[in-house]
Formats: structure tokens, sequence, C-alpha cells
């Protein structure tokens, strides 16, 4: 296994997009004598193997991948080394996110926009073993967990639930379809079904009926 040592900071890559990891590649590249690029894995998959073999100082993940995310690909890193820093990368704007992988335990939740200076900087502060957030969200997160302490918010908060997916939740329990649903909140079918994994993620189900059953089950709407 390689050691971790002085020198840049070695940094691993794990997204499902290939032109993601290149364009991170390159961007990380202007600063060479930072951070370097050790590896990087396309998916899930192969990168708790790799991540423990090459023994980075900071992991770049994507929050979401085909087939798996980042939030479990964290548990699972952490599991075999909890002094692994791991860095979120998403292009979800949703602090519920921010709130999954702080519990999930990374050491930080940033958004794809962010450029190569600002990155560099929150990885070293990573490094260093501060928490890094995403400057916007961190100020909406800190209302928003307020409010949810205070039983401020929409039903399924508490759950990790947004607000739209609360209203896509309560929907279900009344029996509506998706495609209802759709014309209802006028989205597409897609987007709804978008939300409904989201939602069944959440509330740690299966399906449809493992959802309704979920909400209830613990009371979301009373």
């Amino acid at each position: 296994m390689v050691t971790r040592g002085s020198g840049p900071i070695r940094v691993v890559l794990v997204d499902d997009h290939e032109m993601v990891v290149e364009g991170l590649k390159a961007m990380l590249g202007a600063f060479r004598s930072r951070v370097r690029v050790v590896g990087h894995c396309i998916g899930a998959e192969d990168a708790v193997e790799v991540i423990t073999g090459l023994a980075p100082d900071i992991v770049l993940c994507d929050v979401r991948m085909r087939g798996s995310s980042g939030l479990d690909l964290c548990r699972r890193v952490l599991q075999r080394d909890p002094a692994s820093r791991i860095v979120l990368l998403s292009v979800h704007d949703d602090e519920q996110y921010l709130f999954q992988a702080v519990r999930a335990g990374a050491c930080g939740y940033l958004l794809k926009d962010i450029g190569g200076a600002d990155l560099v900087r929150q990885i070293e502060s990573a490094h260093a073993g501060t928490t890094v957030l995403d400057p916007g969200m961190a100020a909406r997160a800190v209302d928003t967990a307020a409010r949810m302490q205070s039983n401020e918010f929409w039903p399924g908060s508490r759950h990790g639930l947004t607000q739209r997916e609360s209203e896509i939740l309560s929907h279900m329990v009344t029996g509506m379809s998706n495609r209802a649903i759709a014309g209802r909140l006028v989205i597409s079918d897609e987007t709804v079904k978008s939300h409904l994994r989201s939602i069944y993620r959440k509330l740690d189900v299966g399906d449809r009926t493992g959802a309704v059953a979920a909400a209830l089950r613990e009371g979301i709407f009373r």
C-alpha cells in the first residue's frame, strides 16, 4: 500500500463521466506544485480498492453515479480507512445533499461550477483538517437546520426530503400515479421518476409501496 507523505497533495478522482474526470485533471494540472492527481475511477465499482491501494490525501467524488452514489462510496471507504478525507462534488445545489454528505462522513461538499484556484484552495483546507462547503449552500444550510430543529419546515424535512419531494410523496400517499403527479405539478414524468428515486433512497425503501408505508408509519403527513 502507498503511504501518505509530503509534497503535493495526492488526489484520486471518482466520477461516472469520463469527460468530468478529464476536465478535473486538466483543471488541477495547472497547479502541479500544490496538487497531483494520482489515480481516477470512472464510476464507483472499483473505487474502494483503488482508493485503498493508492491511499490518497484527498478523494474528489461525484455525489450521484449510475448504480451507486458518492454517499455510499464515502461510507465504504471510511469503513476501510477512517482517516480518509473525501470531498463530494455535485451539480445539486440542495442543502439536503449537503446534510447527507456530512452524515456520511465526507469532509466537504462543493459544486462542480467551482473554479480551479478555488478548488485547489478547498482541497488544501480539507487536507489541513477543515470541513469545506460551498459558501452559498453553507449559509442556507444553517438556516435550514435551525428551522428543521424548531419544526418550522415542511413534512418529511427531518427525513432529508426536499420540499418538492415531500409534495410528491404526499400525492403518492393519496394514490396518484406518476403521470397524474406530473400533471398536477407541471413537470415531466422523468422528473417525477428522478424525485422518486431520491425519496426511496432517503426513506431507505425499494419502491412506491414502501415509500407510502414509510410515510404512514413515520407520521410524515399528519
